[in-house]
């Protein structure tokens, strides 16, 4: 059964969706585990159509190293409502040498949390899609309005 397209929803075309997630910092990875799906936070950065974070050692890490197949999702929310959706599906590679570290960009990323973060990870983008979201205008209830 195929829905039909809401209205209050658009479709971003992949420059739009880059363009979005170059002006933001904040994004959610979505990573598989043994016992489903976890996701966490990370601040990032964008450079030649791939995203680029940092990660301590730890339980991210070992599951990118496990499964390396990720989602990635920025979102802009404002007054509590979604204004827009990017999501990147791809693959996760830890760079590895100093020249691809280098050349990424990532060591400009300042952390947002104060732990050493010395893994350098680049998700290598499969697809990559996008949507808007209408907002509509809250209306206020005047009094005497029911």
């Amino acid at each position: 059964m195929k829905l039909a397209p809401d209205p209050g929803v658009q479709s971003l075309s992949e420059r739009d969706c880059w363009a979005l997630l170059s002006e933001a910092t904040l994004g959610r990875l979505a990573v598989t585990t043994d016992d489903g799906v976890d996701i966490f936070p990370v601040n990032y950065l964008v450079n030649n159509r791939s995203v680029l974070f940092r990660s301590a050692p730890g339980s991210k890490l070992l599951q990118l190293t496990e499964h390396p197949t990720v989602a990635f999702e920025v979102d802009d929310t404002r007054h509590r409502r979604a204004l827009w959706s990017v999501v990147v599906k791809g693959v996760a590679q830890r760079l590895g040498f100093d020249s691809d570290i280098e050349q990424s960009g990532i060591l400009a990323l300042q952390s947002l949390n104060p732990t050493e973060k010395s893994n350098y990870i680049r998700i290598i983008p499969q697809t990559i899609t996008g949507r808007r979201f209408e907002v509509p205008r809250r209306t206020s209830k005047r009094q005497g309005d029911r």
